[in-house]
């Protein structure tokens, strides 16, 4: 079984669409039984609240259904529970490594670091921009899918 834990500030926009989008993908390519995806938070602010409506519509938008999705923390124990624990953005990347108690851990790494375009996911809480995320957040589920399963 492989692990992912995509993770976000507050894991009502990035993250879980990451996590529905990954979840998405690898049950076309017919691998779902093969997975354990989910999702969490750097900080404490939302949790318990569901997914953004505006990054669930944008999910929808592509017949990706992301209901009964909340936001949780990411944790200590998360670091040996999961394969990859997947930041989208610098910020997520320091306090993954903070919570997490390691120091640039090979576990540890940003979503889009599996494309041809390393850098931040843009994040849509500030620039409203969820079309912008929505390619991000593809493009990295598909190169860190292609990464996976290379090495198998």
């Amino acid at each position: 079984m492989k692990k992912v834990l995509f993770v976000c500030h507050g894991n009502i926009c990035r993250s879980p669409m990451a996590e529905f989008v990954m979840k998405d993908l690898v049950k076309k390519a017919g691998l779902e039984d093969e997975f354990l995806i989910e999702s969490a938070a750097t900080s404490r602010e939302e949790i318990g609240n569901p997914v953004y409506p505006p990054a669930r519509k944008k999910l929808a938008e592509h017949g990706i259904d992301c209901a009964g999705k909340t936001a949780c923390q990411l944790r200590k124990e998360d670091y040996g529970r999961y394969d990859w624990l997947v930041g989208m953005d610098q910020a997520n990347f320091r306090n993954m490594n903070r919570i997490c108690g390691t120091v640039e851990g090979e576990k540890i790494s940003l979503l889009l670091d599996y494309t041809d375009h390393p850098r931040d996911v843009a994040d849509p809480w500030y620039t409203g921009d969820f079309e912008q995320t929505w390619r991000d957040v593809e493009q990295g589920c598909q190169g860190l899918l292609k990464s996976i399963m290379e090495r198998i």
